[in-house]
């Protein structure tokens, strides 16, 4: 009786009233629709797609700019060593600022808030950049498109650029009244500091050409970027050395009337002021923008481990790859079909400003809706000490640690500096956009080939793949030769940047306990992005500086080489202490115990089997 009512009450056929010991299972069924109407609510796909969507337009809008920023800095007139300050010191703040305002937002659950106000405020800090005006007032002009551009009807844009800087005792090349200024008038890359000196007073090009280390002030005057960039690179080193000898203040007052509300910087010159202006925007810009990465990445975890779909999580990372090629591939291409004006005295690099913030603006109703989830159980803070304590008690981890900050050291002389490489090379736009989309698009096909190479290699030996092949890539940057000679190099990408972080994926995994992979990987990101990048920043200017750009690659080829032959001998000489991954040990027991408890199940069925058969059997002889 009671076994066929408990049969009928889980169809629900029964009513309950009836039976006083089943009250506990309304409760049941209660808290089985509870459960149905919570899973309900959240879905999944709708969530990742969101996720993929706000990754590929924040990753798009970002390659927009940040890839040609230095360039932007080097035709403000700022020299390497500034350069590698500036970009030293807005990895530094993203450091220390993103897991702080990710904390906080967290505590005092303003996620929302933080995300949206960090859209908008970056791309208001974002355009305060375009209102520092050049060292060189002069060099506003762009020559992109010589023939096009005329500013009088027997001079081109190229010679007014040129006169403009010849003392009036002296006389310029002579050029076809009829024809614009040939490229090989203009000052040839090879030329050093003392040669441009010469030709900015004299108006002649040195015969003479010095093998001197100092090739990175030295700038094409042609068909790149920008001429307004290499007159300023060239003229400032000039500036510099009156003021150290003459130690004269400042001259004119509308220069200083910028800097008004500065005025600690007016006992300043004019390339100080300018790198103090631009220090204190970067920073600021650092600050506003750099919590929205972290803040949407916990809040999107949260929300789909809510719903134990986190592993789906990591599949959204390809599409910010993506978007980030079509940003920089797509704005190279834009900004190479514009002309050299944008407006009166705009610079078409200014662009790239422009794209930025547009694309933030079509971010914004992406974030509004994003799902995110509050998990006050979990404390991040907590959980980050956990895994570096787990990092230091690896030998392995260490070493996986130590390749991917001189990754982050390498990487950042790169991406601060490939571009003058190139530009120095007679690259443009388009060439710098379409080397940098192939890199990234080489970085994203990596996932496919990842099966193969776990079957030929380790992961301590990927690693070292990777670290060799950005050691190569470096190598051939210093021996650019023409605008598109960066191309072949950036499909390396695929083994120095993809393979490379598929080799730290795997150590997390095999090193960390169960929920603290993502947390590791979060410490070989910053160690690598962050840390690497911002001592690179400022170790790589000052290089840059002293011994010119071919010298800088060269340097970091050589260190990165140097490591990858210590590297597999540390690996092997280290003791391997594999981790218990309880994730998998939970899942091992769980299919354990269900084949154990389908084997019990089974020897429940034949021994009831067997005594009934018995009990038939003793019925039919007692019958007889």
């Amino acid at each position: 009786m009671f076994g066929s009512s408990l049969s009928r009450s889980i169809n629900g056929e029964v009513k309950f009233e009836q039976h006083p010991l089943l009250h506990v299972t309304p409760i049941r069924r209660d808290s089985k629709t509870t459960t149905m109407k919570r899973n309900k609510q959240i879905n999944i796909r709708h969530a990742l797609a969101l996720a993929g969507t706000f990754n590929f337009l924040s990753c798009c809008a970002k390659a927009c700019l940040l890839p040609f920023l230095t360039l932007y800095f080097r035709q403000l007139g700022l020299t390497p060593a500034m350069t590698g300050i500036i970009m030293g010191t807005k990895h530094l703040v993203s450091l220390v600022w993103s897991p702080l305002v990710g904390l906080l937002s967290k505590h005092y659950n303003k996620r929302r808030l933080v995300i949206i106000a960090s859209l908008l405020s970056s791309a208001a800090v974002a355009l305060l950049l375009l209102l520092l005006p050049p060292v060189n007032v002069d060099a506003q002009v762009s020559s992109c498109n010589v023939s096009g551009l005329r500013v009088g009807p027997t001079q081109s844009v190229e010679t007014k650029v040129l006169t403009s800087s010849v003392s009036p005792g002296t006389t310029s090349n002579e050029t076809h009244p009829e024809a614009p200024v040939s490229p090989s008038v203009v000052t040839p890359p090879h030329n050093t500091v003392k040669d441009t000196k010469s030709l900015v007073m004299t108006g002649k090009p040195s015969p003479q050409r010095h093998d001197h280390p100092h090739e990175d002030t030295s700038v094409v005057v042609n068909n790149s970027l920008t001429t307004e960039s290499s007159m300023s690179s060239v003229q400032t080193p000039v500036r510099n050395k009156r003021s150290e000898v003459k130690s004269s203040p400042p001259q004119g007052d509308k220069q200083e009337g910028g800097f008004d509300f500065m005025g600690s910087l007016k006992a300043m010159d004019e390339p100080h002021q300018l790198f103090f202006m631009i220090l204190l925007i970067v920073s600021l810009w650092e600050c506003v923008s750099c919590p929205l990465e972290w803040t949407v990445d916990d809040g999107l975890y949260e929300y789909l481990d809510f719903a134990d779909a986190s592993d789906h999580y990591s599949s959204t990372g390809v599409w910010g790859l993506l978007g980030a090629a079509l940003g920089v591939g797509g704005t190279g291409l834009l900004v190479s079909r514009l002309n050299c004006l944008i407006a009166a005295k705009t610079p078409r690099i200014a662009a790239h400003f422009y794209f930025y913030a547009g694309l933030v603006a079509l971010i914004l109703p992406v974030a509004m809706s994003l799902p995110l989830h509050l998990n006050r159980k979990r404390d991040r803070a907590n959980r980050l000490l956990k895994a570096v304590q787990l990092i230091r008690g690896s030998p392995h981890a260490l070493l996986c640690a130590f390749t991917t900050l001189l990754v982050g050291v390498a990487g950042s002389t790169v991406d601060n500096f490939l571009l003058w490489q190139m530009q120095d090379r007679g690259s443009s736009e388009l060439h710098v956009g379409l080397s940098l989309a192939v890199a990234l698009l080489s970085q994203a096909a990596f996932p496919l080939l990842a099966g193969r190479v776990s079957k030929l290699l380790s992961p301590g030996r990927v690693l070292t793949v990777g670290a060799a092949s950005l050691g190569l890539q470096c190598f051939y940057y210093s021996f650019l030769w023409s605008s598109w000679a960066a191309l072949p190099a950036q499909l390396l990408d695929c083994l120095s940047a993809g393979a490379l972080w598929w080799a730290v994926k795997v150590q997390c995994e095999d090193v960390a306990t169960a929920g603290a992979e993502r947390n590791m990987r979060r410490i070989y990101e910053s160690l690598s992005l962050h840390l690497g990048g911002g001592l690179g920043s400022f170790a790589g200017g000052f290089v840059v500086q002293q011994f010119g750009l071919p010298w800088l690659f060269r340097g970091v080829a050589v260190g990165l080489m140097l490591w990858c032959v210590f590297l597999p001998l540390l690996q092997w000489k280290a003791p391997r202490q594999r981790r218990i991954n309880y994730s998998r040990l939970l899942a091992a027991e769980a299919s354990e115990a269900s084949d154990s408890e389908s084997e019990q199940d089974r020897d429940w069925l034949d021994k009831a089997m067997d005594t009934d058969g018995g009990n038939s059997s003793y019925g039919q002889r007692r019958n007889h």
